[in-house]
């Protein structure tokens, strides 16, 4: 966990005091349900319940000389109880307290990412409403293709998140099983009913089956779930650090007063926020593969699953629910440029009306080769004459590619020169926006 990048909400979930906070939790509802099936008297339980706690820098003398940490944590725990100690960790085994245990810090740390994401898809729809019909030219391939809007950019990005919000909330149900059923699983200790009232007592579901472990393949899910919550926010911080490219400028994050760019340059204003969202993106991917790996262990279990989550699984829900924090803040914040958006759109000439002019000549009767070839050779004139430095858009006001159409011959004797004008017109390329809408926000669009 890198201090620079962590919230302290979430920071404190993953904590030594809150690690064992949840141990503690395991071991108390464990006690009440031994004392509901009539092993622990009542007494007993109402002592352990309101008695017990731990003392870190105990457990980490104590640890010294077992070399065992849970053992560590349950002699701390029984030095702060009486007799009624011999009843804490009563037919578990360590797997028992901390897989349950981490269930809860997983629980408690994926509602907060979920209500991250939340966060941000509400403002990415704010700013997806403020700029409905903002227009600005579609790029595939980094070349400037047809008009859009960059409201449609923003709600490609919304539904996107959407998706990610519902295999969250998916995959909270699966990560949120604990276990009592003992050192190989098979209840020989334990009554099933004792995990089936641990679990109530926690607001977890007993996994409907274990061996000493919860299966790892419910930790890689939460992995692959957060991986992918990451790409997609590495694709809005790509699109963000382009858009404020220098010969582009559509877009850019709030520079706020008294900030620096650079050292040596103080003209500079640098997309460092989004660039900062993306290096901590690969880092959240990266957890992927070694929480997949955890999925096989020897036999019944060992623990070589267990360093590696004591690595990614603080780290993950930390840098991905400050990296959504700081995605929320950028979105919010940035500054958009619908004249520089129309600027960059003017900038080829008219080229992206080429595919409307491409289908209004099979109407007249045309081949689509023979269109394509009438389309393409009065494009590839504008093309050559951009790369001379002339200007897009000639002394008349018009641009270059409706000069070239007007003059064709072959076009003209298809077409009559204001039928040609009217393709030229950004409304029609925004027609079916209010739809898009309706698909992605609904009745709320």
């Amino acid at each position: 966990m890198v201090e620079r990048y962590a919230r302290e909400e979430m920071k404190k979930l993953w904590s030594q005091e809150a690690k064992y906070n949840a141990w503690l939790e395991v071991e108390k509802a464990a006690v009440k349900a031994w004392n509901k099936l009539g092993l622990i008297p009542d007494e007993d339980a109402k002592k352990i319940v309101e008695n017990a706690k731990f003392d870190i820098k105990r457990i980490d003398e104590i640890e010294k000389e077992t070399k065992h940490d849970v053992i560590a944590f349950l002699t701390s725990v029984a030095e702060s109880l009486g007799s009624e100690s011999r009843w804490v960790h009563y037919g578990m085994t360590s797997s028992d307290t901390i897989d349950t245990a981490v269930a809860l810090q997983m629980r408690d740390s994926l509602k907060i990412i979920i209500n991250d994401v939340k966060m941000v898809m509400e403002s990415i729809k704010k700013r997806a409403m403020e700029h409905k019909y903002t227009l600005m030219v579609g790029r595939s391939h980094g070349i400037h293709g047809e008009p859009i809007t960059f409201g449609l950019v923003l709600s490609i990005w919304y539904d996107e998140m959407k998706r990610h919000l519902k295999n969250l909330e998916e995959t909270l149900e699966v990560i949120s099983v604990g276990k009592i059923s003992g050192a190989m699983g098979n209840f020989a200790h334990a009554p099933v009913e004792l995990e089936e009232l641990t679990c109530e007592f926690l607001g977890l579901k007993p996994a409907p089956i274990s061996n000493q472990v919860i299966q790892r393949d419910r930790y890689a899910r939460l992995a692959s779930a957060l991986g992918l919550l990451a790409s997609t926010v590495e694709k809005i911080a790509v699109n963000i650090r382009h858009f404020q490219r220098t010969e582009v400028y559509e877009a850019e994050e709030y520079f706020s007063k008294g900030q620096k760019g650079s050292s040596a340059m103080p003209h500079k204003r640098n997309p460092v926020l989004s660039e900062n969202i993306t290096g901590l993106a690969r880092v959240i991917r990266s957890y992927t593969v070694p929480a997949m790996e955890n999925v096989a262990l020897w036999h019944e279990r060992d623990i070589s699953h267990s360093s590696v989550e004591r690595f990614w699984l603080p780290d993950a829900f930390v840098t991905t629910d400050f990296m959504l924090h700081r995605l929320n803040n950028i979105i919010s914040n940035l500054l958009v440029y619908p004249k520089n958006m129309m600027k960059n759109l003017n900038l080829t000439g008219g080229l992206v009306f080429s595919q409307r002019v491409l289908l209004e000549l099979p109407k007249r009767g045309i081949s689509r080769e023979d269109a394509y070839k009438i389309v393409q050779r009065n494009a590839m004139k504008v093309w050559e004459a951009l790369q001379k430095g002339e200007k897009p858009i000639n002394e008349k006001g018009e641009s270059l590619f409706l000069e070239n159409l007007l003059k064709d011959e072959d076009l003209k004797k298809v077409m009559k020169e204001d039928e040609i004008r009217n393709l030229f017109d950004y409304n029609y390329y925004t027609r079916n926006v209010d739809k898009i809408y309706k698909r992605v926000y609904g009745d709320n669009a």
